[in-house]
């Protein structure tokens, strides 16, 4: 089992070979060279807006290059529980931009001619226990009534049309979903950002940003009396008269106050040798993006032939020891799923970084001139792409305050007692393994 991110062997990434300079000064500096950035950056070159993104590693490093490569609709959180906390209109607005996000990404797909193997596969949400199914059912007309959104169900006795196993009760179709391979896409991504003419910077961690003297600036109606940005990376400094942070699970001490609202949840993945066509076929007969109801859940898909299987096996971010021991752990949880797997050879391990804000919502917001996208709870590859779009045109017009996303609280920790560095993540996981085994 070789520690390496499988869809990196897919596709040529951006490198860090020729560094591109840090230019002096631009209309907009963006932090974090992942979709939502990227994303942003395109929306906003091809405006005419002088926008540069500043990437701590090589661009598309993080997980933009690394997740599962699934085009979701809907929220971390179920729609139910958006409308109990938010209220039915804006709940509404939400789930409608999750729609938007997935159909931005064929879009971008289409316009770019981004060879990344997107397709509108559907989603299968598998039901673990016979209760789990009663849920799903209900799930259908709630989501007709509330959203006039069509899923439909599974019953436990077709569900082979579906998944080549019987470990499961059911499950939940979403035909609107889709998938891709997640590191072919942000390369393009990338490309196209800088075709539209905006300046990516590798190798360009930010390491102090401060405001300085009120201006205004020509290029975005931002709407803000707050002055230009100076911003200190490790190949030098620029000015900007907004900034726009998009730096996800990575959050840093350099925006110490988000740091402290987002937490970083690491989620790994394993890829298998390729299977037969017989094979594959049997495992996943339409090629869903798989995943389960538990808290502690399991992801799963093909993706030439291989079986792509992902799940939050350990709480903290990746690192070598917890690589290899969430590869066993996934392995694991795999054969439980597809016993005829259990003799197929594991050929990569890798993780990466997810942010989850604490109520598990995604947040966009604007504070003193430093703009934001965050927490997107493992529904980044569509939702950060909408995002990064929708908030890069918030910023031209002045209307971040109007974005359905930046209408509710971006809460910190109760009591306070998070600084950024999450202690507490053992226990989480401990408590979602309870959760699992009770409900």
């Amino acid at each position: 089992m070789k520690q390496h991110i499988y869809w990196h062997t897919t596709v040529q990434m951006p490198d860090d070979k020729d560094l591109t300079p840090i230019p002096s000064k631009v209309d907009v500096a963006i932090i974090g060279g992942g979709y939502t950035g990227l994303s942003a950056a395109r929306t906003l070159a091809k405006q005419g807006v002088s926008v540069v993104v500043l990437e701590a590693e090589t661009i598309g490093w993080g997980a933009s290059s690394r997740n599962g490569g699934m085009t979701l609709t809907g929220l971390k959180p179920a729609m139910q529980t958006v409308i109990k906390n938010y209220g039915r209109n804006l709940a509404k607005e939400l789930f409608q931009c999750s729609l938007d996000s997935v159909d931005i990404v064929e879009q971008i797909v289409k316009e770019e001619t981004i060879d990344c193997g997107f397709s509108r596969y559907g989603h299968l949400l598998t039901a673990n226990k016979p209760k789990h199914y009663d849920s799903l059912q209900g799930e259908v007309d709630f989501m007709a009534k509330e959203f006039n959104h069509n899923v439909r169900l599974v019953s436990p006795k077709d569900l082979r049309s579906e998944i080549g196993t019987d470990v499961y009760h059911g499950a939940l179709v979403d035909e609107v979903s889709g998938g891709l391979n997640p590191a072919q896409y942000v390369a393009g991504l990338a490309g196209a950002a800088e075709k539209a003419g905006a300046t990516l910077c590798a190798r360009a961690r930010v390491n102090r940003l401060e405001r300085r003297e009120n201006r205004f600036s020509p290029a975005l109606a931002t709407g803000t009396s707050a002055g230009a940005s100076v911003i200190q990376t490790e190949r030098g400094s620029l000015e900007a008269e907004s900034v726009l942070v998009a730096t996800s699970g990575y959050t840093g001490r350099v925006t110490k106050r988000l740091q402290k609202k987002i937490i970083p949840i690491g989620s790994f993945i394993i890829a298998t040798e390729q299977l037969s066509d017989e094979l594959a076929h049997e495992l996943s007969p339409k090629n869903r993006m798989i995943f389960d109801y538990k808290h502690f859940l399991n992801y799963f898909r093909l993706w030439d032939n291989r079986m792509i299987f992902g799940g939050r096996a350990a709480f903290f971010p990746e690192n070598e020891n917890t690589v290899a021991q969430s590869g066993e752990i996934l392995r694991n949880e795999m054969i439980k799923i597809y016993p005829q797997l259990k003799d197929v050879k594991v050929e990569y391990a890798w993780g990466g970084t997810l942010d989850f804000a604490f109520d598990q919502m995604t947040h966009v917001g604007e504070e003193d001139g430093i703009f934001y996208a965050l927490g997107y709870a493992g529904h980044g590859v569509a939702m950060a792409t909408y995002l990064g779009a929708t908030v890069a045109e918030a910023m031209m017009k002045g209307t971040i305050k109007d974005h359905p996303f930046a209408k509710f609280n971006f809460p910190s920790a109760p009591l306070g007692l998070y600084n950024g560095n999450p202690w507490f993540l053992p226990f989480a996981g401990l408590y979602y393994k309870i959760l699992d085994l009770i409900e």
